[in-house]
């Protein structure tokens, strides 16, 4: 009964987290509290105040060269950038026209700082030695332009405000292209809506996919790697709107410009002189709670199917947790066996493994073996976080099995070779079995460890649990029931192993299988 009550309590303070979350973000804005309202009137007074840019982007190169005093915070994703000013985490931020003004015609509480601070020609990026690619979408470029193609896309998308993708032929029998995206950059460019991706890029990446006949392959990849993946071949071209720099020129080869955005600073309407946002009157605490839970489940899992994107990511962790689990067991296994041996030719390599792999951060392997090790090889994502953490788990497993072997006294395997078992026999009839009971309790500590650490696989472009969450919450721009929901979501799933590997404990020792 007690270990029943124990997921049942902290699925009740979840929900009650849940509930006082959803209450405080329809309450009042954390920026009203005193003392961290300021005015501001020009982009001039942004000198001394917390400014939000997007990591790698020329906004950040922008506000750390004129805004010296201030403090630049960086963020991965647009949503979370726009979060931080509605939480008053920071005063303003900078970041194109085009994506403010879609957000802008779903809220007011936003205004612009002045007028625009620069203008940026943005393109299409390939890497720097195909040039063939390049000059396709080149001439793809002006032609689309000669025939009128381009000004309908404008219209559509710039002004018009258009939310749906026009019907294309998309049926490319050629090589997969590979295109670098940032799914929550935001409308007009792209976005992610239905379970897929619309937007002014992606449509000129539909119609550059039928101009060559080859069929788009999205990837999905925070912005400041995709220099870094196109650059390593992970991706042919990347379609996100990027700033024509002479750094990045140096690493990348850029097409004609498409496009030109106008970048400025953003801030609450509250805090800026020369607007004012409107105000109304609060709902009552109940009335609070019971809008609050509807609306939020409705924007998060109903409207345009998100519920989709939850599932898919739930599928990949469960996939990516299983077979690394699996890869690393029989890894671990190997490595223990040569670090356990009498020759220096075996253990030595297992004892080097050991300690490079536990002391190396899980991201900064998983980059190393997708940017690095397979930097030249066409590899699925989902494969290469599966070897990356079942690398990890092995180096753990490989000494909670040594551990365990050397706790079974070595008087029973003398003991087992004397009465006729051969050593395998003795390992597989006396030894092992009494290993595996005395690990099964660390070694499914780490286990739940390793399903936790699969949240971080968006870094390479893996829709998982987490990812579904970022994307969710780009478009909503709810930071507490994504989040909260996802945390659930991993709590039942490291509770239903943990059941199972209760169960496999329970069933392995037989003084508790006999009572």
């Amino acid at each position: 009964m007690k270990k029943l009550m124990q997921p049942t309590s902290l699925l009740l303070y979840l929900a009650l987290l849940f509930l006082v979350g959803t209450v405080a973000s329809c309450g009042s804005d954390r920026s009203d509290r005193p003392g961290s309202r300021s005015t501001l009137a020009t982009a001039n007074d942004l000198q001394d105040k917390r400014i939000a840019v997007l990591q790698g982007s020329t906004h950040e190169a922008y506000a750390t060269q004129h805004y010296p005093k201030a403090t630049v915070l960086q963020y991965k994703s647009v949503s979370d950038m726009l979060l931080a000013i509605k939480t008053g985490k920071t005063d303003a931020a900078i970041y194109s026209r085009d994506e403010l003004m879609e957000y802008m015609r779903s809220s007011d509480d936003l205004g612009f700082v002045g007028g625009p601070l620069y203008r940026t020609p943005a393109s299409i990026a390939f890497q720097q030695q195909d040039t063939e690619l390049l000059s396709s979408f080149n001439r793809f470029l002006q032609q689309l332009r000669s025939d009128g193609t381009y000004d309908g896309m404008l219209k559509r998308w710039m002004e018009q405000g258009a939310t749906e993708m026009p019907k294309l032929n998309t049926t490319g029998t050629g090589k997969p292209l590979a295109v670098g995206v940032l799914s929550d950059n935001g409308l007009p460019f792209m976005v992610m809506k239905d379970n897929r991706l619309i937007g002014f890029n992606i449509e000129l990446m539909e119609r550059f996919g039928a101009f060559c006949n080859r069929k788009i392959q999205y990837i999905d990849l925070d912005f400041g790697s995709q220099i870094a993946a196109l650059a390593g071949h992970k991706i042919d071209l990347i379609a996100t709107p990027l700033a024509i720099t002479e750094e990045r020129k140096k690493r990348v080869a850029f097409s004609d410009p498409y496009y030109t955005f106008d970048s400025l600073a953003v801030a609450l309407k509250k805090n800026i002189a020369t607007q004012s946002a409107s105000s109304s009157r609060p709902p009552s605490f109940i009335t609070g709670i019971i809008t609050g839970i509807i609306t939020s489940f409705q924007s998060n899992i109903i409207h345009e199917k998100r519920y989709l994107l939850i599932l898919d990511g739930l599928k990949t962790t469960v996939i990516i947790s299983i077979f690394a689990t699996i890869f690393g067991t029989l890894l671990g296994a190997l490595v223990c066996f040569m670090r356990m041996a009498k020759s220096r030719l075996l253990s030595a390599p297992a004892k080097i493994y050991i300690a490079i792999l536990r002391g190396m951060p899980v991201l900064v392997l998983l980059m190393l073996i997708f940017y690095v090790v397979f930097a030249s090889v066409n590899i699925n994502p989902v494969i290469v976080a599966v070897i990356a953490f079942g690398m990890n788990f092995a180096a753990y497993t490989a000494e909670i099995f040594r551990t365990g072997i050397e706790g079974v006294e070595k008087g029973q395997t003398e003991a087992g070779i004397s009465l006729g078992f051969t050593r395998t026999s003795t390992f597989l009839h006396i030894v092992l079995p009494q290993m595996v009971r005395r690990i099964l309790p660390v070694y499914k500590g780490e286990f739940i460890s390793l399903v936790k650490m699969t949240s971080i696989v968006g870094y390479i472009a893996v829709q998982d649990l987490t990812k579904a969450s970022d994307i969710i919450r780009s478009r909503t721009f709810d930071a507490f029931f994504p989040l909260v929901m996802v945390a659930i979501l991993y709590f039942l799933i490291s509770w239903i192993l943990m059941q199972a590997m209760g169960w496999l404990e329970q069933k392995t020792d037989r003084r508790r299988a006999a009572s």
